[in-house]
C-alpha cells in the first residue's frame, strides 16, 4: 500500500455498509475476451463487491433498482492534465473532475503537474511539486473520484537517490518529456533508476506539446527508455508514423496509450496493429484534457463508442481497456467487477431516442450510453448524469439518496 493509500483510509475511512443493486441485465468484467456476463444483482459490502450473481433478497442499508441497467467497471482516465485541487490553468477551469466523474470516470491519472502555476524546474522545486501534489489529491476528491496525483516530472537535474527518497514519500507515478532534458535518450538512466524504485513510468510520444520547450520523442527514443507507458501515441495532439508505432507495437512491451485529444484514424490503426500482432491486452485510454483540446467529461466513454463501432472491435473488449487494462498497468485493484474487488461501477441503459436495445449495442453502433449510477467505493456519488444522454431508464435508490 503507498502513502496516500493508507492514509486516505484513515483519513476518509473505508466505505461501510451494504449497497444491494437489483434488476440488472448483466454485467461487463472488464477483462479483455470475456462477454457480458449474466448477473441480475451485485451485494457491495464495505466498499468492496461480495456478491454477484443471481435474483438475491440480501439485507442491506441502501439498494438500487438498476430498472435493467448493466454495469459496467468505473472508467480510468490514464492521461489527465491536474493542477492543483479541481482546477486546471490552461483553459481555467473549475470542476473539471467532478464532472468527468458524471461521464464515467471513477479513476483518473495525472500525467505530470505540466500546468502547475510556475511549475519549477529544479530538483527540490519538482520534488515539492510531486509531494504535495500527492498529499493535496489524497485529502480532496471532488466527485470522490481516485485521484493518482503528483506524478514526478522528472529531468537532467534529478539523482539516483531521488527515486527512492520520493517512493517512501509514496510518490509512485514518473512523466518522462517535459523536463528539459537535452535529448530523450538522455533520460535513459533516470527511467531505470524509477522503475527500481517502483515508479510506473509514462513517456511523452510523437510531435511537440503545446508546452514550450518540449521536444518530439520518436519510437527510436521510446525504445531506449522502454517506459511502462507510450504515452498519447495516437498524437497528443501530433501522431506518430505509422511504422514507427507498429516497431513499439512488435518490439516493447509499454502500454499503449490512445487519447481522446489524439488522432482518432491513427487510433484505429494502432487498434487494428495490436490486435493483429496479439497486444490488445496492452491498449489503454485517456482524455489528454483539460489541454487545448478543451474540457471533455465524455472523452472516456467516447473514445470506447468510437473504437468499438468504426473500429469493429467488441465494445466489451473496448470496456477493457480503459478499465482492466489500466488496471493492471497501474497496478490497482479496480477495474474489473468481480468478489472481493472494489466497487467502483457505473449503471448505463441505452439512450433514450436511439434504436439500440441494448447499452452494449448502443456502443457498438457508436452512440455514448446513457449513464444512470456511478459508484466509488461502494457509495452512490452520482445517479443520472448530467453530461451522459439521458437513459431510457433511471434507478430508483432506497432509502432515498
Amino acid at each position: 500500500m503507498t502513502w496516500d493509500e493508507t492514509y486516505a483510509e484513515g483519513h476518509f475511512g473505508p466505505a461501510t455498509g451494504r449497497l444491494l443493486i437489483t434488476n440488472l441485465r448483466g454485467a461487463v468484467t472488464g477483462r479483455l475476451g470475456d462477454p457480458l456476463r449474466e448477473v441480475e444483482t451485485i451485494l457491495v459490502e464495505n466498499g468492496h463487491i461480495l456478491e454477484m450473481g443471481a435474483a438475491a433478497d440480501a439485507d442491506a442499508d441502501v439498494t438500487i433498482d438498476a430498472h435493467g441497467a448493466v454495469a459496467l467497471p468505473g472508467l480510468f482516465d490514464t492521461h489527465t492534465h491536474f493542477a492543483i485541487g479541481d482546477f486546471n490553468p490552461k483553459q481555467n477551469t473549475v470542476g473539471f473532475i467532478e464532472s468527468y466523474m458524471h461521464g464515467g470516470v471513477t479513476s483518473m491519472m495525472s500525467a505530470g503537474e505540466v500546468h502547475f502555476p510556475g511549475r519549477p524546474m529544479d530538483r527540490d522545486g519538482v520534488k515539492a511539486v510531486a509531494v504535495a501534489a500527492n498529499r493535496s489529491f489524497t485529502l480532496n476528491r471532488p466527485g470522490g473520484v481516485r485521484i493518482h496525483g503528483g506524478s514526478l516530472m522528472t529531468g537532467p537535474y534529478m539523482e539516483e537517490s531521488d527515486y527512492a527518497e520520493l517512493a517512501r514519500q509514496g510518490i509512485w507515478l514518473m512523466k518522462v518529456g517535459f523536463g528539459g532534458f537535452r535529448v530523450p535518450k538522455d533520460a535513459v538512466p533516470h527511467v531505470r533508476w524509477a522503475q527500481e524504485a517502483g515508479f510506473v513510468v509514462m513517456s511523452h510520444s510523437g510531435g511537440a506539446s503545446s508546452v514550450p520547450g518540449v521536444a518530439p520523442i520518436t519510437v527510436d527514443d521510446l525504445l531506449a527508455m522502454s517506459p511502462d507507458i507510450a504515452g498519447h501515441i495516437n498524437g497528443g495532439t501530433t501522431s506518430l508514423p505509422e511504422d514507427e508505432v507498429k516497431l513499439l507495437v512488435t518490439d516493447s512491451t509499454a502500454a499503449l496509450q490512445l487519447v481522446q485529444a489524439g488522432n482518432l484514424s491513427a487510433s484505429l490503426n494502432i487498434q487494428r496493429m495490436a490486435a493483429e500482432n496479439d497486444a490488445l491486452d496492452r491498449v489503454i485510454l485517456g482524455s489528454d484534457t483539460p489541454s487545448g483540446t478543451g474540457v471533455m467529461p465524455m472523452a472516456i466513454i467516447k473514445t470506447i463508442a468510437e473504437l468499438s463501432s468504426i473500429g469493429g472491435m467488441a465494445p466489451t473488449d473496448v470496456i477493457a481497456y480503459a478499465t482492466g487494462n489500466a488496471a493492471r498497468v497501474l497496478r490497482r485493484d479496480e477495474g474489473i467487477l468481480e468478489e472481493q474487488r472494489p466497487a467502483d461501477l457505473l449503471l448505463v441503459q441505452e439512450p433514450v431516442g436511439g434504436p439500440a436495445a441494448h447499452p452494449i449495442q448502443a456502443l457498438g453502433r457508436g452512440d455514448i450510453t446513457g449513464i444512470a449510477g456511478v459508484v466509488i467505493n461502494g457509495q452512490i456519488r452520482a445517479l443520472r448524469s448530467r453530461n451522459s444522454p439521458a437513459p431510457v431508464r433511471e434507478v430508483k435508490v432506497s432509502p432515498h439518496c
